[in-house]
């Protein structure tokens, strides 16, 4: 049974690895650059097709599916002369993989579902580097039929499949996921950074919150940082967690909900990124507490 043609747009990190994985798989991808030319030409030499228009894309593909760095984007991608919704035809699925607003989810959903077509938001868990082999997280919802759908290229884009309901509670998830994950790794640093200035060891300190119920791989992946100095235990920019969390204080502001911990975990991510963290990985976080407070 011949695999349908992918259009895929968004090949920053994880974008990329997931094209390379979908092209090892056996599908067809249709490509469009985007900022930079580096995956683009990768992808090509591997078979994939360039494409020069949004609408092209959409037109040459059966499904089509996003990895933005942010809801502007998506948005941009969907709606304008040369967007998705006015390529679509009544047979084609759109899916949106990076982590966005679950309002903005809901309006494109609608839009799309009004044409015809079919709208599932679908963020991710894990890295890149699992996503070359196959075995992210996905967390999905949208059209039920839609979801039955693409299972199988879900299937193989990643190991643990979860469908979540309605349109936008992938998203909604997604942004609590990260909220308590970057509140977690902010937490620690600033253990870490407490904990300089006070003159503790690190790996001590580190012996004894993980020997409790503290323990978690959050931990883990700050302290490889901290205590062993390798970063690349947790590649998410602090730019990126700063975005993800603003989200989550627009979102709960969108329901009404008063939430007492996201604006500080919010607040930190800002202040690192404004002073010059962005670009650095999220254990960086405890460089700058340590630059604020100048520790011992």
């Amino acid at each position: 049974m011949k695999k349908p043609t992918i259009g895929f747009i968004g090949l920053g990190m994880m974008g990329a690895a997931m094209v390379q994985c979908l092209q090892k798989k056996g599908y067809q991808v249709n490509v469009i650059a985007n900022r930079s030319r580096t995956q683009i030409d990768k992808a090509v030499e591997r078979g994939a097709i360039e494409m020069k228009t949004t609408s092209s894309l959409t037109k040459a593909s059966d499904i089509i599916m996003l990895c933005m760095d942010t809801s502007a984007s998506v948005e941009k991608r969907i709606y304008g002369d040369d967007g998705i919704l006015n390529a679509l035809d009544n047979s084609q699925i759109v899916i949106d993989f990076g982590t966005s607003l679950p309002e903005s989810t809901k309006k494109i959903s609608s839009d799309i579902h009004n044409k015809g077509g079919a709208f599932l938001d679908a963020p991710l868990g894990r890295t890149p580097a699992h996503a070359v082999d196959g075995l992210l997280n996905i967390m999905c919802s949208g059209d039920k039929a839609a979801f039955d759908q693409v299972k199988p290229i879900l299937n193989d884009l990643g190991e643990n499949i979860f469908y979540l309901g309605a349109s936008g509670s992938g998203h909604a998830i997604k942004l609590i996921n990260n909220f308590f994950g970057m509140t977690l790794a902010s937490a620690m640093s600033e253990a870490f950074a407490m904990g300089d200035k006070a003159g503790i060891d690190r790996q001590k300190l580190y012996e004894v919150m993980s020997a409790g119920p503290l323990h978690s791989m959050m931990m883990d992946l700050v302290k490889a940082y901290a205590v062993d100095g390798d970063i690349s235990k947790l590649e998410f920019s602090v730019k990126n967690a700063s975005k993800d969390v603003g989200y989550v204080l627009s979102m709960t502001e969108n329901m009404e909900f008063q939430s007492f911990i996201a604006p500080a975990t919010a607040n930190l991510l800002s202040q690192a990124t404004e002073a010059g963290y962005g670009e650095n990985d999220v254990p960086a976080i405890l460089d700058y507490l340590n630059s604020k407070n100048k520790a011992a």
